[in-house]
């Protein structure tokens, strides 16, 4: 049975163990802990370790120190004399990697804890190992001691970041391959995204929920309703790097700012579908955007649900389901990849959908441009939160999107928000008034 599932199985079937096996059980890292929270195989030079809040990073880091400072497998074979614990103050230092619930004094059995030693800043084992604490305030401490091994927290936090970092590696240079493990939630500032593009790099990945069992269940649920989706929610929760593309027509920023929990009463809603190019399950995505307007002429984009490798069965299907389900006035269906024909596939499903066709006269990039106007003048909201249209936001460019995909999700969107907003058209009277 894979690591984990005994101990999934312990913790459903908790109350019926013997009290006093617990403190025993308690001090198994390698049988409680996950794969992500185990050194990845082989093990590497540094082992970037990027969470969401509450996942688990904090007793990652301080079990990978232990183990090195006393030499346990699979951290270490032999243990390592001198250790940098560095973080982004003296304050998180000591508070959250030494004396926090998570952190190194917690975390040992008695006879294996190590005496802390504030006025010295430094942690010290009975086997005389010593860890020694660092902040990132203060780059030139770390000129001139050498270590065989570092914790760094919260990297992407760090204030001098790159000199802090730099002075760090030269210090590393005792024993015969020098490691290190760096814990943090990630941003996208430059060292984080060289990291992950270093092949001496191992990388683990978990999410807030990854950990839901030793977290309040009021706190995972308020933040996942509340953040859940959204860029801070997917940096926080998800442990993501989030960025905009430099030449895209929209930013993180203008999502955000756009944001809505529940959609006003609708005027009009419509179901826009970008259809595949072919019907094979190897072709592009079936766009499926869902959108309306409301009586002050805000547009309100209401749910994604595109779909990849339908067949046209299957995405009229959706489309005529979602038509339904948000009592919407119409479908609105791009045909110049299909013509009639695609008009013919929806009437099959559902002859008496209203179905408005539109056809592409000009380039993606130039009808989309419009529509991302209405976003800068704050025309349009997001009742929710949608990932994946939004990365295609923030990355579609005149060159397309980075991945040579076709936008479809994009496409979809596009073309329910012009249907609504940009093409002429009297005022709309509002559903049931």
């Amino acid at each position: 049975m894979p690591r984990g599932s005994w101990a999934r199985l312990i913790r459903a079937d908790i109350h019926e163990f013997d009290p006093q096996l617990l403190p025993v059980l308690e001090e198994l890292w390698g049988f409680w802990s996950r794969a992500d929270q185990q050194p990845p195989e082989p093990l590497k030079p540094i082992w970037l370790v990027l969470g969401g809040r509450g996942a688990g990073k904090t007793r990652t880091g301080a079990e990978w120190v232990k183990g090195m400072a006393l030499g346990h497998p699979p951290f270490a074979e032999t243990p390592t004399g001198r250790i940098a614990l560095v973080g982004e103050t003296q304050g998180q230092v000591r508070d959250v990697m030494i004396e926090g619930i998570s952190g190194l004094l917690a975390i040992h059995t008695r006879g294996e804890r190590p005496t802390w030693q504030p006025s010295l800043r430094r942690l010290q084992w009975p086997n005389g190992a010593i860890a020694q604490v660092f902040s990132a305030e203060d780059p030139e401490s770390l000129r001139g001691p050498q270590f065989g091994a570092a914790w760094s927290d919260e990297l992407a936090k760090w204030p001098n970041l790159q000199e802090c970092w730099d002075m760090l590696q030269f210090g590393l240079r005792l024993g015969d391959s020098p490691r290190q493990i760096v814990t943090t939630t990630p941003r996208p500032v430059p060292l984080i995204k060289r990291l992950l593009a270093e092949p001496h790099v191992a990388v683990s990945r978990a999410k807030t929920a990854d950990n839901s069992f030793n977290l309040a269940a009021e706190f995972v649920r308020t933040v996942t309703d509340t953040y859940g989706g959204t860029r801070l929610g997917r940096q926080e929760l998800d442990g993501e790097i989030v960025e905009d593309s430099a030449d895209a027509l929209w930013t993180r920023a203008m999502i955000e700012a756009a944001r809505e929990r529940v959609p006003p009463q609708l005027a009009r809603v419509v179901v826009a579908v970008d259809p595949p190019a072919s019907s094979s399950q190897r072709a592009d995505r079936c766009g499926l955007v869902v959108a309306g307007i409301d009586r002050d002429g805000i547009g309100h984009v209401l749910e994604d649900a595109t779909l990849s490798g339908a067949r046209p069965q299957e995405w009229a299907e959706k489309a005529v389901a979602l038509y339904r389900r948000h009592e919407a006035d119409a479908l609105v269906v791009e045909i110049n990849q299909g013509g009639e024909m695609v008009e013919s596939i929806i009437r099959q499903v559902d002859a008496g959908v209203p179905v408005t066709s539109v056809r592409a006269m000009r380039g993606k990039y130039l009808r989309a441009e419009p529509v991302a106007a209405l976003y800068a003048q704050a025309r349009v909201r997001h009742a929710g939160a949608f990932p994946e249209l939004e990365d295609e936001m923030c990355s579609f460019g005149p060159g397309g999107l980075p991945s040579g995909r076709s936008p479809d999700r994009l496409d979809a969107l596009v073309w329910a928000l012009t249907h609504l907003m940009l093409a002429p058209k009297g005022r709309p009277r509002v559903r049931g008034m």
